[in-house]
């Protein structure tokens, strides 16, 4: 190798296939050497002269190393796989709603800065998320999601931060939390309002110092995360009770992502239905053609409370049990099929005539209790519906000293 050594050699192949795996093989042996070439990119070193009896350690290692960058290729080739299913174009829609959200994740995708997605639960808040990782810088590292609603609060703070040996009952050993395996990637931190405060306050160091202890531990362990939060809950709302802290808020709500309710997006139906169709046919073996112009109407005229997953749902529902041919109406569920669309309907002026003030009040009350009573009292949810501003709609709400039944609580 006249000009370059082991070490030289093996970066160039690195640059060249790096996904191939290199044994270094040297009669200049040292510990130094040994880190130099792992930092180089060599799978494992070796010292001459070895003794024919440890062929059999060096077939073991070779079929190691191939086994190794088998798995490194597949990786890859999985993450370029993750890339294209949550570019923004893969993302089903067209309405004017949903180009807003995907105009916004193009925008921050490949910034480092906290992103806080909103939304129902359905409206696909975690293939934002999912869409916001792969199309970062941060792509090739993990995506570590944690449901902070569906995991006990006395074990939540063990999984996102790790414990060390005897922290508490049953901790045998070491573990590593979920940010320290996000290291260099993203964290997802799904439902973060169902967090309690004392583990918010924890969570606000992470944010502000990047920094954080293991259960147990006294050493700070630093990380290099990014973080996106989610939840279908008002955090405002949650302030004012005190259940959630407004510090942690402002930390969170830097990059806000509002993903709309299927309502919001009825132009998208039609092509979600489609899609799911294909996906099913494709998934579960069926041979749907298509869906009735009739069946349509109605899915496209339902207020979908559980937004684009019920959609999903249902779609794979009716395939399967459909098998084939197209999906009418009466294969809809009975709250679907005879769903229709509504309109405001203005008073008849009687003859003797009105109070114009009176009538107008009763509307926008009846209006405001049923955006209020559809959202469960989720005033941000309740002003989009409405077209207002929250700030406005506070102020309807206390002028006409609305509050919700014990039913709504």
């Amino acid at each position: 190798m006249p000009g370059i050594d082991g070490l030289e050699l093996i970066r160039q192949i690195r640059e060249l296939e790096p996904d191939l795996p290199c044994i270094l093989i040297t009669g200049h042996g040292s510990p130094k050497a040994s880190i130099d070439a792992l930092a180089a990119g060599a799978f494992w070193y070796l010292e001459k002269p070895f003794e024919q009896a440890n062929l059999d350690v060096v077939r073991g290692l070779v079929q190691q190393a191939i086994e190794f960058g088998r798995l490194r290729s597949e990786n890859r080739a999985l993450h370029g796989q993750l890339r294209a299913k949550y570019k923004f174009e893969s993302i089903v829609g067209k309405s004017a709603a949903l180009r807003g959200v995907l105009e916004t994740v193009e925008k921050v995708a490949d910034t480092d800065s906290t992103v806080l997605i909103t939304g129902d639960s359905g409206t696909g808040k975690e293939l934002v998320a999912r869409a916001l990782h792969y199309n970062s810088r941060r792509a090739a590292r993990a995506l570590v999601t944690v449901n902070c609603g569906a995991i006990p609060e006395e074990l939540l703070e063990s999984e996102l931060f790790g414990h060390v040996k005897g922290a508490f009952t049953n901790a045998v050993n070491h573990r590593e939390g979920r940010f320290a395996a996000a290291s260099g990637g993203t964290i997802f931190l799904d439902e973060i309002g169902d967090m309690s405060p004392t583990l918010q306050v924890k969570l606000l160091r992470v944010l502000q110092e990047r920094t954080f202890e293991p259960v147990g531990s006294s050493k700070t362990q630093h990380v290099d995360v990014r973080v996106i939060a989610a939840t279908n809950q008002d955090l405002e709302a949650l302030i004012e009770e005190r259940r959630f802290r407004e510090d942690l808020y402002y930390r969170l709500h830097v990059l806000p992502i509002r993903v709309p309710p299927l309502r919001e997006r009825a132009d998208d139906i039609p092509l979600l239905v489609h899609h799911f169709i294909d996906v099913a046919n494709q998934d579960r073996g069926t041979s749907i053609d298509g869906i009735t112009d009739a069946a349509m109407e109605q899915l496209v005229h339902y207020e979908w409370p559980g937004n684009v997953r019920q959609l999903e749902n249902l779609m794979e529902r009716m395939a399967i049990l459909q098998r084939a041919g197209d999906i009418d109406v009466d294969q809809l569920p009975p709250e679907i099929a005879n769903a229709r669309s509504t309109s405001a309907i203005a008073p008849r002026l009687p003859p003797e005539g009105l109070s114009f003030n009176t009538v107008v009040d009763q509307v926008e009350t009846d209006m405001i209790l049923q955006a209020l009573e559809q959202t469960h009292w989720n005033k941000n949810r309740a002003a989009s519906l409405l077209g207002l501003n929250r700030t406005t709609l506070l102020e309807k709400i206390k002028k006409k000293g609305l509050r919700p039944s014990s039913e709504d609580h």
